[in-house]
């Protein structure tokens, strides 16, 4: 495998991965792998784990980042991760790490949609690159709770939870389009507990 540096990571983080490295069982063997698992809201999600490096799948691209520790990359990942950064979160309150991630999904009206998978993973699909770049600017996002039949069952999250205009989010704005782009849904319930919403973007009276 050869080397190239894909994350970069800081001192203070390589600091806190090796403390917590310390704690596994023969943690010398040990890289970390970082991976993208998703897309939430606008940006990607990720998992962090270790991993023994001499396991480490064929694709994976390794860096060598110092105190011993390598870090491993999926091939298939490589152009989402490219230029993050591995660092510890500005506000000192917070627990545990953060990636900053130039890097953005293909979201947007001129994403290409794979509609090919089941009924569930199309609604996924047009959710994360259709929905939720459209309702990101009110800092909302719509996340897929399942598929029951012919009806889609939603949960709404950040500023779109307890806003006054969710009713008309889902009817108007996710309905809609899924109806438009997939066989098979014929309507969309919001089943958010819309009385816990901290900061709605348009706030109930």
């Amino acid at each position: 495998m050869s080397e190239r540096e894909i994350v970069t990571v800081t001192e203070a983080a390589l600091e806190k991965v090796l403390e917590l490295r310390a704690g596994e069982e023969d943690p010398e063997q040990l890289a970390l792998r970082i991976e993208v698992t998703g897309v939430q809201g606008v940006d990607f999600s990720y998992d962090l784990a270790f991993e023994v490096l001499s396991e480490a799948d064929a694709d994976d691209l390794p860096t060598h980042v110092g105190g011993g520790l390598t870090v491993l990359t999926p091939g298939k990942d490589v152009a989402k991760l490219e230029g993050a950064t591995l660092d510890l979160p500005s506000n000192s309150n917070q627990a545990g790490l953060v990636l900053r991630n130039p890097n953005r999904p293909d979201l947007g009206p001129n994403a290409t949609l794979d509609l090919s998978g089941t009924l569930e993973e199309q609604v996924q699909e047009v959710l994360v690159k259709r929905i939720n770049p459209s309702i990101a600017a009110h800092g909302g996002y719509a996340e897929l709770v399942r598929v029951e039949g012919s009806t889609v069952l939603v949960k709404l999250g950040g500023g779109c939870q307890g806003c006054g205009m969710a009713n008309a989010t889902v009817t108007a704005g996710i309905e809609k389009t899924l109806i438009e782009l997939l066989d098979g849904v014929e309507n969309v319930v919001d089943i958010t507990d819309h009385t816990s919403g901290e900061n709605p973007y348009f706030a109930t009276t």
